[in-house]
């Protein structure tokens, strides 16, 4: 996203959507990036009459989103979301297109490869937390995080959670009853957007986190409640065992553990920043 944001110095517009949870890119600006094109319009009509699919699918990949314009003044142009925008990459034969075409191929052969052996998923999420500049102890929780949630989206599916939306609500409730904060409402205290909440979660974060979620999900198998009604109350039961224990830390040591920190590059530059003057 950042590549597609920035290309070679060149600003792409892009605007976050909070409804959506998705940035979306002018795609005016990528196809004249992308092919030095004068003529944009004329150059996408040329595209659709290649690609019958795209032109089919078009009205769906692209939307109407208010971005501002070379004058200052503010309008609706054509826009697409970061898997749409590469759909429209593929159609481009150009030279400078050649990047992210060849990135699709090795994501997908990636994909495959984890279908086979899904111990190679495992092993690239640590190397690109590894490349990110996480600590090893940390990277260590958060995969044992992803473990905890995988189980218990599980048994969510096991007991008739099905729709997007619920597990998203479930997962709200866990929360809330955790940090007393559902996940938007933190992520704007950590200052995130797109961001992964729990990428920028603290040792302690991850922790009761995990606790809130593997409370939960033991609660489920014991009580077996069906359908997301049920899930719901075992959601609360789970997270508030959880929030018993967050609170009860908290009394003992004076410190929240919800907090403003997070691993965004500004915050790790700062932190560096601050640790040199120290060791001066």
């Amino acid at each position: 996203m950042g590549s597609i944001k920035l290309f070679e110095s060149k600003r792409i517009r892009s605007v976050w959507n909070d409804k959506d949870q998705k940035w979306y890119f002018s795609v005016q600006d990528v196809i004249e990036v992308l092919t030095d094109s004068t003529d944009v319009k004329q150059y996408i009509k040329r595209i659709l009459s290649r690609d019958e699919m795209l032109k089919s699918n078009w009205g769906t990949i692209c939307t109407l989103v208010e971005m501002e314009a070379a004058d200052g003044k503010r309008r609706k142009i054509q826009a697409s979301d970061t898997k749409g925008l590469l759909r429209i990459i593929q159609s481009i034969p150009s030279p400078k297109a050649e990047p992210f075409k060849l990135w699709l191929a090795q994501v997908g052969s990636d994909r495959l490869d984890e279908i086979e052996n899904p111990e190679l998923a495992t092993q690239r999420t640590r190397e690109l937390y590894k490349l990110k500049g996480y600590p090893d102890d940390w990277i260590e929780k958060r995969m044992r995080s992803i473990a905890i949630r995988e189980e218990l989206t599980e048994e969510w599916k096991n007991r008739g959670v099905k729709e997007q939306i619920e597990y998203s609500i479930l997962t709200a409730e866990i929360s809330k009853a955790t940090f007393g904060l559902t996940p938007s409402e933190y992520k704007k205290v950590k200052g995130l957007k797109s961001q992964n909440l729990r990428d920028h979660m603290t040792d302690l974060e991850l922790i009761f986190s995990m606790l809130g979620e593997a409370s939960t999900t033991e609660i489920v198998k014991t009580q077996n409640p069906k359908g997301f009604i049920q899930n719901q109350k075992a959601a609360k039961q789970g997270g508030a065992v959880a929030g018993n224990a967050r609170r009860e830390l908290e009394s003992r040591t004076g410190k929240k553990v919800v907090s403003t920190d997070n691993y965004l590059p500004e915050a790790k530059k700062n932190k560096e920043l601050k640790k040199g003057k120290e060791e001066k």
